[in-house]
């Protein structure tokens, strides 16, 4: 359990590396039980707590809606040959449509529909996570799989305001899609990689924030934005259910992660049982 709980330089692993390491080891050994390898687990009989997870998503990585327009704005300002430019859109989808990085490099031009006014609507059914190729059937490092809590055939239609629109308009009238339709992809055509747009996120943070806020966590990495999203569906009332099922969460699960990042109801909150009391 000591080695489960230590990172490769010895120091302390976070939480979550400790719970998702000892998830794996005991499923190991339950394996080695069902080949009658084992007699039992061993893992039971050790009296051993791993360390808590937090499962609540920290408020200070949250950007308001100027410092996100600021970030999306500084995008197209990095990156040889127009990197930045490029992967404007992608950065975009996660801030005003709340996908996740694994969907938003995946989305196709037919999973889209964009009116040349108002409102528009994405049709999330594919997530294309990175992971190592050693495990995949494929060879391909990004695997083709349904989107996270939910089943294998669904999907999740999330409405898109008028700016997101507008951009993914301008982003295919100006660079096509691919042969399969994807809005963005690589050089080679292929799925985007996690490093190539860290890599420009990284350089945004230092061009659109003050030292102080580079130093902070406030959107250290492009999941950041998703998180953004989510909490500003909350702090403007839209009810959970509806913030759950654009966000692909469930209801318990959203009130649970977001808690601390809802802010300033307090007052509002105050006023409707006071109300409520004097009826």
């Amino acid at each position: 359990m000591a080695a489960q709980s230590s990172a490769l330089d010895g120091k302390a692993a976070a939480s979550t590396t400790v719970a998702r390491k000892r998830a794996v080891f005991h499923a190991l050994l339950e394996y080695a039980v069902e080949l009658d390898e084992l007699s039992a687990n061993p893992v039971h009989k050790i009296k051993w707590k791993p360390p808590k997870t937090t499962e609540t998503v920290d408020p200070r990585v949250v950007v308001n809606p100027r410092q996100a327009q600021e970030l999306l704005t500084a995008v197209t300002y990095v990156g040889r040959r127009g990197r930045g430019r490029w992967l404007m859109a992608l950065f975009a989808r996660m801030y005003y449509a709340a996908l996740r990085p694994a969907e938003a490099v995946g989305l196709r031009i037919q999973d889209c529909h964009l009116p040349p006014e108002g409102w528009g609507q994405l049709t999330i059914d594919v997530s294309r996570p990175e992971v190592n190729m050693q495990w995949t059937d494929t060879g391909d490092a990004h695997e083709k799989r349904g989107l996270k809590h939910r089943g294998r055939q669904d999907v999740r239609p999330v409405p898109i305001p008028p700016e997101l629109v507008k951009i993914l308009r301008e982003h295919i009238a100006e660079y096509g899609t691919g042969d399969d339709g994807r809005i963005i992809r690589s050089e080679r055509g292929g799925v985007v990689a996690s490093t190539a747009y860290t890599e420009v996120w990284q350089a945004v943070r230092l061009l659109a924030f003050t030292p102080a806020q580079v130093a902070s966590p406030l959107a250290k990495r492009p999941y950041d934005l998703w998180h953004a999203a989510v909490s500003l569906w909350l702090n403007a009332w839209v009810p959970a259910p509806d913030v759950a099922e654009r966000a692909g969460h469930s209801v318990d699960v959203l009130l649970r992660v977001y808690a601390k990042c809802i802010d300033g109801q307090q007052e509002i909150a105050n006023k409707r049982i006071g109300e409520a009391l004097a009826a």
